[in-house]
């Protein structure tokens, strides 16, 4: 019988530092289940362990430094896109994912394939055992509610970004193959799951989702007692971008509201964000806090990000905003100076600093010594920018122009005169460095800005079927990818299933392949 490769045991779901080449596949039994999921207290060290995951590296065999946790996804995610582009090639880290080359990794596991696929099916593994415990842990009621809870999100927050990277985005591809679905602890030797569809994910999604909302609703303190847990709100925030893709509108500006009332949350002005590297800043639903004895400060998302670190990868492949987007940025909006370098003379640009045209400065480390900065993975801002868009789907053109407008005078001291010119209307420009004109342009341009190099911008090409044009005039793009097919549909933005699972899955087979395209 094959093998699931995936299998994490208790023993690392407690005690994870980093992974091996080779995941245990050893039976659990080496570690009693039911000691460890007796009670509360104890299932709340795994959960916790789980979300640990969320931040260290070493994913893959090889390459671990781009392999950093889910700020990596995001990143790549980004520079898949149209508005982030890498200046230099450096050792090639993310500089494949930019140049959309990372297909013919599929066969080894230093590649995207294998080290994505890893990440998430090691979360659904361990959360599996939490889930499965259910019905017989004892401890404390509501803390018992509290680390369910979790556990069913973390899940819909696995499945939601792997059935986005290995097949294409929900609306018009509901029966394409999709994804395997675990509900139910695995151990070495158990059957792997077929592909299903992809509306069968995202079904599962849903469920999970709405039960993790139900347990975390349920106890009398709705907040996480740290910010890298997900609460009640964080449930909701999730909850949203998920309805988001499947263009259920009503139920994301629902569930986006509903984040929205976190107990002194607000949206943060530039100055408060500072290098967005903190979690105590006022608008973070969810982050991670990053310890310097916890992670690897060369193998972070600020070492790929921040070129004015000293002796980090960023100064020598340093991350830019496009020329498009940044030309459509108002003068008088505090990003454009906060966040990006403008043009710069070529006689005046710096080696290995961020002083070169169009640098991003948005994300710095936090302290240089230790080499750490914390990882934001939702925003209040983000659920402003869900919120606005779905009611703009739906047309409600009064309510998304007040949505909005919570963010942009934040941004914009000119804002409410740039909001007046946009016609109310959801439609909105396929060509993406066109002028702006309506009322959905706008809030998906401030979607565009606000959340760049955080959010993954790939996949809102998808599910609102955007053109993709690196080849305009004046583009400072340094991989043009004219010759690659790149509409919103391409093979080229959804990874292959790693050669390791369709060797280790007995219910998978290389007909199941996804297209590779070289």
């Amino acid at each position: 019988m094959k093998k699931i490769i995936y299998i994490f045991s208790l023993i690392g779901l407690l005690s994870f530092s980093s992974c091996a080449d080779e995941l245990n596949t050893e039976p659990t039994d080496k570690v009693s289940g039911s000691t460890i999921f007796a009670d509360a207290s104890s299932a709340e060290t795994a959960i916790n362990g789980v979300y640990r995951m969320l931040y260290v590296a070493g994913w893959s065999s090889n390459w671990g430094s781009e392999n950093c946790g889910q700020t990596a996804i995001n990143l790549l995610a980004d520079l898949m896109a149209d508005d982030h582009l890498m200046k230099e090639q450096g050792q090639g880290w993310f500089y494949e994912d930019y140049r959309l080359n990372v297909h013919g990794d599929y066969s080894n596991k230093a590649g995207r394939s294998y080290s994505i696929w890893n990440f998430y099916y090691t979360i659904i593994s361990n959360v599996n055992y939490i889930i499965a415990s259910e019905s017989t842990m004892g401890g404390d009621p509501e803390l018992k509610n509290s680390v369910i809870g979790q556990a069913y999100a973390m899940r819909a927050y696995a499945y939601y970004y792997l059935i986005q990277l290995y097949q294409q985005t929900y609306k018009g591809h509901e029966d394409a193959p999709g994804v395997p679905l675990y509900s139910a602890p695995t151990v070495a030797g158990s059957e792997g799951s077929p592909r299903g569809t992809v509306q069968a994910v995202y079904t599962q999604i849903n469920t999970d989702i709405d039960k993790a909302i139900d347990l975390l609703g349920s106890i009398s303190v709705k907040e996480q007692t740290h910010v890298s847990h997900v609460d009640y709100y964080v449930a909701n925030g999730i909850k949203a971008r998920i309805c988001l893709v499947q263009h259920d509108y009503a139920s994301a500006a629902s569930a986006a509201a509903e984040a929205l009332k976190k107990p002194s949350l607000k949206v943060a002005t530039i100055a408060e964000l500072g290098g967005n590297n903190s979690v105590k800043t006022a608008d973070v639903l969810w982050g991670m806090e990053i310890i310097a004895d916890q992670t690897s400060g060369f193998a972070s998302f600020f070492s790929h990000m921040d070129a004015d670190a000293p002796g980090m990868y960023a100064s020598k492949a340093r991350q830019c905003i496009s020329t498009g987007l940044y030309k459509l940025i108002s003068n008088t909006d505090e990003r454009k100076t906060a966040w990006f370098r403008g043009a710069i003379p070529s006689s005046e640009e710096e080696n290995a600093s961020s002083y070169t045209s169009y640098c991003q400065i948005k994300f710095k480390m936090a302290d240089y010594t230790t080499r750490t900065g914390d990882y934001l993975l939702m925003r209040a801002e983000e659920m402003i920018l869900i919120k606005a868009e779905a009611e703009c789907h739906q047309k409600q053109y009064d309510a998304a122009r007040t949505t909005i407008k919570a963010l942009g005078n934040m941004r914009d001291s000119k804002f409410d005169e740039r909001l007046a010119t946009r016609t109310d209307d959801n439609t909105y420009n396929s060509d993406t460095n066109a002028p702006l004109s309506t009322l959905m342009d706008e809030i998906l341009f401030q979607r565009r800005v606000e959340l760049w190099g955080e959010a993954g911008r790939i996949f809102d090409m998808q599910r609102l079927g955007l053109g993709y044009n690196r080849n305009y005039e004046g583009s400072n793009h340094t991989e043009k990818v004219t010759t690659k097919n790149t509409n919103a549909a391409s093979p080229l933005f959804i990874l292959p299933l790693p050669q390791s699972e369709i060797d280790g899955n007995e219910n998978i087979t290389s007909a199941d392949q996804n297209p590779i395209v070289q």
